[in-house]
């Protein structure tokens, strides 16, 4: 299974996003190459109208089951409403560096 693939088509089809990106970050953590492991994912949806932050995750996560029970350890969900979307100036936050064992640290 294609991760980000699979992200990508099944949170379009449940939200019906204006913005989607999913971004494999696996490479920026200490796991083999190809790992799949590491995501993140940048929503804009009418449908987070009227939702609180933990809501749009929960929606998210479970969209996202069958990927969170494989391969995929993190998912870093960046969930937000064309009008903050907006006031954000169409930027998502920037990922942290990772703190368990990057690969950039050797």
């Amino acid at each position: 299974m294609q991760v980000k693939t699979f992200l990508e088509s099944t949170i379009k089809a449940a939200l019906n996003p204006s913005y989607l990106e999913v971004v494999d970050e696996s490479f920026m953590h200490n796991v083999p190459d190809g790992a799949q492991s590491h995501f993140k994912v940048t929503v804009v949806s009418d449908a987070f109208e009227g939702k609180r932050l933990i809501a749009r995750h929960r929606e998210i996560n479970g969209l996202a089951a069958e990927a969170l029970q494989g391969p995929v350890h993190a998912l870093a969900l960046h969930t937000y409403t064309p009008a903050e979307w907006e006031a954000r100036g169409g930027e998502s936050l920037a990922s942290p560096n990772c703190l368990g064992g990057s690969k950039h640290d050797k």
